[in-house]
């Protein structure tokens, strides 16, 4: 997956504009006291891009019509109707807002509520901001809709003129798109509907040939772009109808437009790529009836929410603790590595809380163990029930380099072919070790830097040569990990 092109300081630009309260109009926090599955959860909207992740009927939609109906423009109606049979539950359904409105209360807070009670939504002094829901409903291509099929009568005479898209909008869905829409036109076809025309080379097409996301995202971006600053954006399932390099950009563009307008959004999505452009503040996960905040890939959401078809979910930090136990369990258990599914899941607090979680649920079948970093503050590590264990050393990445590095006179022919370089780059590759730790800053890139200054080698490449040694260098850990989680994948099922 290629990297996020929106720097780490825009992000902890809004995350501090946001934690001032430095906004016209701003959904804050909601307190769920009860909707649907959940029932005393609340969210905090720390990043004014929000992705709300979780399996299919985890909750997502309900979330999204919460930050919805905290203003005017969205009836509650729409998202959590009302049928005459089946939804007897819905007396005492109840969500407090917590609101940024500069208008009302320029200093504080504004707090708001609805509920319902009597057979009906109510909500009071109901606050009001501009919200642009776009459903899913908005990639259904254009031959399919009613409003259009006048245009396809021999009889129809178009009236309208094509005008050019908005210079801004073009760009924007440039960016999103990767395709020209310069010379896209756009026609008002009566009663205020739109029509798209496209052109390639010198042929022209209407919207009835355009693929569903193009056309979703050219309308989109123009709604947007002609929102006034403060308004919210309400999106259901992001990457509908969007490759997946797509989906990653309209998430930029989004937080791009945070910046440029103090425009919020919130949005679901199934896709890791609309996740990797957000700050772990920025994604929750709606997990059997509760929320919990952090970046979590998809495929470790699985494991949270107790979807794994093998016998032991691991726990752990992040990708570079997931890269190192992978390398030492497949190593030291051979086949029964395939009986073990590794998942990060962005942060210490988060793996232990997890882990603990699954102990707890009788429901969820699979062993479960958490393995955190050396330097974390976490407890449970001295008791041997407790299935956390503490990697060896302090800062991980240190950790390892260093390991490598006061063997380096015995490993550095094997590192060296390992790294892809050939065996007489032997002293290239241990100068640029020594002279990597001395400048480095940042642990976290030192297997970047490294790879960069022995030739351009990739840092997967560079970190999978380290972590083989390390293997080699640390029997007494590596084995005695290996052995209880042998003994977890052997351990009968509890009837």
């Amino acid at each position: 997956m290629e990297r996020s092109e929106i720097r780490e300081s825009r992000k902890l630009a809004l995350l501090k504009k946001v934690r001032e309260h430095d906004y016209g109009k701003y959904l804050y926090k909601a307190s769920i006291q009860r909707i649907r599955g959940f029932a005393g959860e609340d969210i905090t909207f720390e990043f004014p891009v929000t992705a709300l992740i979780g399996p299919n009927g985890s909750g997502k939609s309900s979330v999204l019509g919460v930050a919805g109906c905290a203003y005017k423009p969205i009836k509650p109606g729409y998202f959590f109707p009302k049928s005459a049979i089946g939804d007897e539950s819905m007396s005492g359904w109840r969500v407090e807002y917590e609101l940024v409105d500069k208008t009302l209360n320029p200093r504080q807070l504004v707090k708001r509520s609805s509920n319902f009670r009597q057979a009906k939504w109510v909500r009071g002094e109901v606050v009001d901001r501009v919200v642009l829901f776009f459903g899913i409903e908005r990639t259904v291509p254009a031959g399919e809709k009613t409003r259009f099929k006048k245009l396809t009568k021999s009889s129809y005479v178009h009236q309208g003129a094509l005008l050019s898209l908005d210079a801004e909008v073009a760009t924007q869905v440039e960016h999103v798109l990767g395709k020209a829409v310069t010379e896209f036109r756009i026609t008002d076809v009566g009663q205020d509907d739109l029509f798209l025309i496209g052109k390639n080379g010198d042929q022209q097409y209407s919207e009835f040939h355009f693929g569903a996301g193009e056309s979703s995202i050219i309308r989109m971006i123009s709604q947007i772009e002609q929102a006034p600053p403060n308004s919210l954006i309400i999106i259901e399932e992001i990457e509908n109808g969007l490759h997946p390099i797509a989906t990653r950009r309209m998430v930029e563009y989004l937080i791009d437009v945070a910046e440029r307008k103090s425009v919020q959004t919130v949005f679901t999505t199934h896709s890791d790529y609309a996740l990797s452009p957000l700050p772990n503040e920025a994604i929750w996960a709606c997990i059997s009836g509760k929320l919990k905040q952090g970046k979590l890939s998809v495929q470790a959401l699985r494991a949270v929410s107790g979807r794994v078809d093998r016998k032991l979910a691991v726990f752990v930090e992040d990708d570079f603790a997931k890269s190192w136990v992978e390398a030492i369990l497949r190593e030291k258990l051979g086949a029964e590595f395939e009986q073990v599914e590794i998942h990060a899941v962005a942060g210490d607090g988060t793996a232990v809380s997890t882990h603990r979680s699954h102990v707890r649920n009788p429901a969820i079948s699979f062993k479960s163990l958490c393995i955190i970093d050396g330097d974390s503050e976490q407890q449970g590590d001295d008791d041997p029930e407790s299935g956390i264990i503490r990697l060896p050393g302090d800062q991980p990445e240190i950790s390892v380099y260093d390991d490598i590095l006061s063997n380096i006179e015995r490993d550095i022919a094997v590192l060296t072919v390992s790294c892809q370089r050939p065996p007489e780059a032997q002293a290239e590759v241990r100068s640029a070790m020594e002279e990597v730790v001395r400048t480095n800053r940042d642990p976290h890139l030192l297997y970047v830097q490294l790879g960069l200054k022995i030739g351009f080698v990739s840092e997967v490449i560079v970190r999978g040569a380290f972590f083989a040694l390390w293997v080699r260098n640390n029997p007494d850990f590596c084995n005695a990990l290996a052995t209880r989680i042998h003994a977890l994948i052997q351990e009968p099922e509890a009837a």
